[in-house]
This record gives structure tokens, C-alpha cells and sequence, in this order.
């Protein structure tokens, strides 16, 4: 009787706690408060591209919308719109999502002050507004997140004096405040990183004292005894007691928990996986950035099951995995000898990768650390590879096809241009861009080179990437760059043309010529039909194609010099300023020819040799 009677207690706490996590989020019209915040932020923004079109007012939750990232238990954590073209403010109703953790709104047209509100945020840990035209000054509001590890604001037009109150944020590991309008007096800072460059009155030169760097600090230091020779007050005997109950109140209820979860496991008999190694990894870090248990993904994965693999390449295996939760993911359990680096060196990487977010570039989930497991986890992409699909039946229409050669630009550029540090693929091919549930493009696989590497150089002993693909500069030297990318990017465009693998269009190039003077001859000639893939059937547009193999052509001039940029890519793509580019090239390669350099032939020979030797030169990479 006594034990019924302790089971009905417990059942009752555990019905109280999940009643008041459930309700918390509820106004007293059932509204949920997390959607009238978004839809607020959503309210005060213009949004020309229309990427928060999903965003619906009468939703329940807003966890299916594009840019949210939602916990396990359906809370907001996760804001980020990089790169979209927004303008307008950010509204204050931002400070009503608590349960945020990362908020990145970089690259953008977003003006009007930073607002207050956003310091009663408490669990925020990265905050990137930078690169917009913020304006006014920064609140000392914004002292009060004590969570926060990562600050950006450079680049906006923001002015007044840097808080003071700055300098308490024990937490905050990196700040960048460059590039805008800020005055003095500089707070004696505490973060690892800091930048200050760029402010007219306090660093026009970037020689003054305290404008970047490392903040050379003991790691016993104290601000609140630096900057207070007095003492703290010793709070009132009422206060100690409230607090001291307060505390106590809480260690019962966390015994109490713990032992409801126990009584609970035991009632219903399951098994309690328990590995001392990872315990100390269990919460989320890095943001919103989940570290799993390596048993968390045996289990997901059916113990790395054969049956389970979606994917092979130089960097390991994929497999498609179920959480605990029921959510479907992709884990790409890295090799083991891709795995010897350090673990600060890995997390740092990771955690880089992780602040790339942009609609076309994959976003990663998490990632597990131990012994010499390293493993990375990926929302599931249900549509496969490009590769995949281009082999798959039915066929893509062209309108699909050109929409995703859009969409990988984008995703390129942003890694070229739009993020920091910039990150270098490395490894463009249809097999490293994924389809989404609406065939959009989904750069994959960005930031595995560097991560593997383990060097600060970019110039590498081993050539990664594919045969076909390899830029000749990269495949000759091992130095790669953005125009590296340029060069893969524009072979996925004759992929998605063609519907066929490099290697395999290269053989059949090969047979009259090397690979891209054969494309280059056939476009002379005005045979572009030659070179459409023949699930097609016609259904395409002549203007367009023609359009789409003068992009490929320029990508992958023999040149690193010679090539667009990703961004000048993207508005060819668009339309804009193909004709100037296309007949300027021609023009230089006619004079190129006059002075006899040393023929195409030559210089594009090795992009289709298929010979051992060039095989074992590189590493083969596959899809996710």
C-alpha cells in the first residue's frame, strides 16, 4: 500500500512538471508564445526572396519553419537567416524566444538599433549580426547574457561607447565589434578574440594599443575585484536564508527527479546504456550544436549495420540513423585514420562549420568525440545526391536542373565570400550536392578537407577530390582556392547537362579529344544538342542551355585567373552579365592563341586520364 502510494507521488510530480513545461509556452488563448514572437521578427522585416513565407501566424509550433531550429521537446533554439536579402528591423519581440541559443542574421540589409530586449536571453550562446546596417548605440543590456561565447557586430553602422559592462561577460570567447562607428574608452576586455579595427576614433589605424587580439589576462583575474577596490556587501541575514532555501528547495527537487526517471526505467524495464567516458558530453554545446553519445548513435544507426549505409567515400561511410525521438538522420562515421587529430583542433572545426548556415549549404546537427571515433551528424536528405537522381527515374526536368545549379552557387558563394573564415570545398561534384524534400540543392560535405587535414596551410601533401573534377593547378601544386571550387562547379554544370558522371562523359570525350575542347569544339559548331542528356527529350530550352555550357566553360578555364567568381557565377546564372564576360573571354583567347601558349590539349590532358598513377594521387571522396 505504502508503495502505490509512492508511485502515485511520483506520478504526480511527473505529471506537474510536463503540465507546466507544456503550458509555459501558452497564453491564456492557447497561442503559442514562441510563434507571435517569430511572427513579430517576421512583421518588422522585409523579405524579398520570400524565405519566411511558411511562417503562419495560426501554426501551433513553429518547428517546420524554414530558418527555425527547434529542440526534441519543440523549443525555438535556433535562429538563423544569413544571407537573404532581409531588410527592415529587428523587432524586440526576438527577447520573448528564452529558450534561444544561436542567433545568426549576418549578411544582410537589416538597419535600426540592436535591440534591448535581446540581453533577456538567457541560455544565448552565438550572436552574429554583422555585416548590416545596424545603427545606435550597443545596449549594456547586452552584458546580461551570461551564456553568450560568440559576439559579432563588425560591419554595421553602430556608435557611442563600448559598454563597459562588456568586460563581465566571463563566457564570451570571441567579439567583433570592427568596422563601425564606436568611441572610447575601451573596456579592458576579457574574450580570447577581439577586433576593434575599423572604428575611426578609437583605431584609425589598427596601430593603437587594445584594437585587436588576445587579451593578455591571468586566469585567476577578477573583474568585479579589479575595477571594485571595495569589498562586495555582505547581503542581509534574510537573503542568505532565502537563498539558502531557494537552493535547498531545488537539490529536492532534482533528487526527487532523479529518482522518479529511475523508478520509471525500472517499472518498465529498459536498459540504461551508462558509458563513464561520455557522461560528461551529454548536454548540448557549441551552441545549438548537439554532442552526441557514440552508444546514442550505435543504437540510431542499428550498430553502424552494413544494411544501414546510404554512402562511401575517402572521408568514411554514411548512415542513415532514427533518434530516440524518431528524428532520421545521416552519420558519417569518419575514418579512423582521418581521425587522429586533436580534440581541441576537432571541436574548434566542427564548431567553424557549424556557424555556416545558409538555406543551400547542409546544416550539421552534431557531433560525436571519443577515443578515436569521430562522427558527424546531418539532417537526413530524403531525395539523395544530384549523382543519385540523375540516374534515377524519372528524369529531372530541366527547370529543376538549372534551379539547382542556382541554388549550389549560392551555396558556394556564401562559403567564398559570405562566411568567416571562408571555407574551400575542395570536393564540387553532383555527388556532394543533396536534394531536399523540394529538389532544392544542398551543398554538402564544405569544411570536411580542412577538418581532416589538421594543418594551417592551405597547400596540402595529398590531393583530395575526385578524377574529373580536380582543377589542374590543385591536381600539379596541391594549393587550392576559391577558383579551385569555380573549376569543380563548372564540371556539376555539365553533369546536370549531360546526366552523366565526369569520368563517364570524360571517356566518351576522350575518343575525339580531351574532355572540355570537345565541349568547346561541339559549341563552335552549334551541336549543343550532342551533349543533352537523352532522358530529356527536347524538353528544354536552347537560349538556356546554351547559356548554362558558356558558364561551365568559363569556370573551367585552365587558368585560376581566368575564372569567375563564385558571385559573378551566380549572376550569370541570373541572367546578368554573361554576354560582357563570354565575349571578353573569347576575345583573350584569341589572343592567347595568336602568341602560340601551349595548346588546350595539352593543358586539359590529365583531366581525363584515368591511369592508376593519377588514381592513387588523390583521395576518392563519395556521397553523403
Amino acid at each position: 500500500m505504502a508503495m502505490r502510494r509512492e508511485e502515485a507521488i511520483f506520478f504526480s510530480v511527473a505529471l506537474f512538471s510536463f503540465w507546466a513545461s507544456a503550458s509555459s509556452l501558452l497564453s491564456p488563448k492557447g497561442v503559442n508564445f514562441e510563434v507571435q514572437a517569430l511572427i513579430g521578427i517576421k512583421g518588422s522585416l522585409k523579405d524579398p526572396l520570400g524565405v519566411l513565407d511558411n511562417w503562419d501566424g495560426d501554426a501551433v509550433d513553429p518547428c517546420s519553419w524554414t530558418m527555425v531550429t527547434c529542440s526534441p521537446d519543440k523549443l525555438v533554439i535556433g535562429l538563423g537567416t544569413p544571407s537573404q536579402n532581409l531588410s527592415g528591423s529587428l523587432s524586440p519581440s526576438i527577447g520573448n524566444l528564452t529558450n534561444l541559443q544561436i542567433v545568426l542574421l549576418q549578411n544582410n540589409n537589416i538597419s535600426g538599433p540592436i535591440p534591448p530586449e535581446i540581453g533577456r536571453l538567457p541560455k544565448l550562446q552565438t550572436l552574429d549580426l554583422s555585416n548590416n546596417f545596424f545603427n545606435g548605440e550597443i545596449s549594456s543590456d547586452l552584458s546580461h547574457l551570461k551564456s553568450l561565447q560568440y559576439l559579432r557586430l563588425n560591419n554595421n553602422s553602430l556608435s557611442g561607447p563600448i559598454p563597459s559592462s562588456l568586460a563581465n561577460m566571463t563566457q564570451l570567447a570571441f567579439l567583433d565589434l570592427s568596422f563601425n562607428n564606436l568611441s572610447g574608452p575601451v573596456p579592458r576586455l576579457l574574450p580570447k578574440t577581439y577586433n576593434l579595427l575599423g572604428n575611426p576614433v578609437i583605431c584609425a589605424t589598427g596601430k593603437e594599443q587594445d584594437c585587436n587580439g588576445t587579451a593578455a589576462m591571468p586566469l585567476s583575474y577578477s573583474f568585479s575585484n579589479a575595477e571594485n577596490s571595495q569589498p562586495p556587501r555582505r547581503p542581509k541575514d534574510h537573503k542568505v536564508a532565502l537563498a539558502f532555501g531557494s537552493s535547498l528547495g531545488c537539490i529536492c527537487l532534482l533528487i526527487l527527479g532523479f529518482g522518479f526517471l529511475l523508478w520509471w526505467r525500472q517499472r518498465h524495464n529498459q536498459q540504461i546504456f551508462f558509458d563513464l567516458s561520455e557522461h560528461h558530453h551529454e548536454e548540448l554545446s557549441l551552441g545549438n550544436l548537439k554532442r552526441f553519445q557514440f552508444r546514442e548513435l550505435q543504437i540510431a544507426t542499428n550498430n553502424f549495420s552494413s544494411k544501414n549505409i546510404i554512402g562511401k567515400g575517402g572521408f568514411g561511410n554514411v548512415y542513415k540513423g532514427y533518434l530516440q525521438d524518431g528524428t532520421v538522420v545521416a552519420v558519417k562515421r569518419l575514418k579512423d585514420s582521418n581521425a587522429s587529430g586533436g580534440e581541441i583542433q576537432f571541436q574548434t572545426e566542427v564548431e567553424m562549420i557549424s556557424l555556416a548556415v545558409h538555406r543551400n549549404l547542409l546544416r550539421l546537427y552534431g557531433f560525436c568525440m571519443i577515443g578515436t571515433e569521430r562522427l558527424l551528424v546531418y539532417p537526413y536528405m530524403s531525395n539523395g545526391s544530384v549523382a543519385s537522381r540523375l540516374k534515377a527515374k524519372p528524369a529531372l526536368d530541366w527547370g529543376t536542373r538549372k534551379r539547382i545549379a542556382l541554388g549550389a552557387a549560392r551555396g558556394l558563394l556564401y562559403l567564398h565570400e559570405q562566411c568567416d573564415p571562408k571555407i574551400i570545398h575542395r570536393d564540387v561534384k553532383a555527388a556532394n550536392i543533396l536534394l531536399d524534400d523540394y529538389y532544392e540543392a544542398v551543398v554538402g560535405d564544405f569544411g570536411l578537407a580542412k577538418l581532416l587535414d589538421h594543418r594551417d596551410s592551405h597547400v596540402t601533401t595529398a590531393v583530395r577530390g575526385t578524377v574529373g573534377h580536380i582543377a589542374p593547378e590543385y591536381l600539379s601544386t596541391g594549393q587550392s582556392s576559391e577558383k579551385t571550387d569555380v573549376f569543380g562547379f563548372g564540371i556539376l554544370l555539365l553533369e546536370l547537362i549531360t546526366g552523366q558522371r565526369a569520368l563517364e562523359f570524360g571517356k566518351t570525350a576522350n575518343q575525339k579529344g580531351a574532355m572540355l575542347d570537345w565541349v568547346k569544339k561541339i559549341h563552335q559548331e552549334k551541336r549543343l544538342d550532342t551533349l543533352v542528356d537523352k532522358d530529356l527529350k527536347n524538353n528544354y530550352d536552347r537560349i538556356e542551355l546554351e547559356e548554362m555550357v558558356q558558364v561551365a566553360l568559363l569556370c573551367t578555364q585552365y587558368l585560376p585567373s581566368h575564372r569567375p567568381k563564385m558571385s559573378e557565377v551566380v549572376r550569370m546564372l541570373e541572367g546578368d552579365g554573361l554576354a560582357e564576360k563570354w565575349e571578353a573571354s573569347q576575345r583573350a583567347e584569341a589572343t592567347r592563341f595568336r602568341a602560340n601558349e601551349f595548346s588546350s590539349s595539352e593543358r586539359y590532358s590529365d583531366l581525363t586520364d584515368d591511369s592508376s598513377l593519377l588514381v592513387q594521387a588523390m583521395e576518392l571522396s563519395g556521397p553523403r
